[in-house]
């Protein structure tokens, strides 16, 4: 915590809420996060989206924040253990983007944190990250679907616009 009761960047937070930058050590308690991100997202589309190892995403996000690849800001809560959320984001470059720019890849909080504006101030500390980085802009994408219109609604009250297209991948 910062003077003045602000957190990571001069975020102001609650005072049960502190937002800290990852370390490599944090990565076993961030990796069960992903892991229930990536099935909520699969009971709402009905399809296994997604490959998800423990084990193996607790290696890949400790070597990524170890690397500089990730930069992660987790949610914790001072009255209880543990990360509670979290955003992870990497820098990506394009020329329509005029330079570099932030992709947020997760963004996550427990179910039982959220509503109270964790996600927010995640968010918050993110565009904080950006500007402190002098990224041009911030981009996430959301499935285009009903089931997320919760999620959209979210991302548009901070800020984020539709950008349009939707995202593809080819597994390689």
């Amino acid at each position: 915590m910062g003077p003045g009761g602000t957190g990571v960047w001069g975020i102001s937070v609650t005072a049960a809420i502190r937002i800290d930058t990852a370390q490599p050590d944090d990565a076993p308690a961030i990796a069960p996060l992903v892991g229930a991100l990536l099935d909520e997202i699969m009971q709402a589309i009905g399809a296994q989206a997604f490959h998800f190892n423990l084990v193996e995403t607790t290696a890949r996000l400790q070597a990524f924040i170890e690397q500089g690849h990730y930069h992660v800001l987790v949610a914790r809560c001072e009255s209880e253990p543990g990360i509670i959320g979290f955003a992870a984001l990497y820098e990506s470059f394009a020329l329509y983007a005029e330079g570099a720019f932030g992709t947020l890849a997760e963004l996550y909080v427990s179910p039982a944190h959220r509503s109270h504006g964790i996600g927010t101030q995640l968010i918050d500390a993110a565009k904080a990250l950006a500007q402190d980085k002098a990224w041009k802009r911030l981009e996430v994408t959301t499935p285009p679907l009903p089931q997320f219109d919760r999620t959209l609604a979210f991302y548009e009250r901070e800020g984020f616009s539709v950008a349009g297209g939707k995202k593809l991948k080819l597994a390689l």
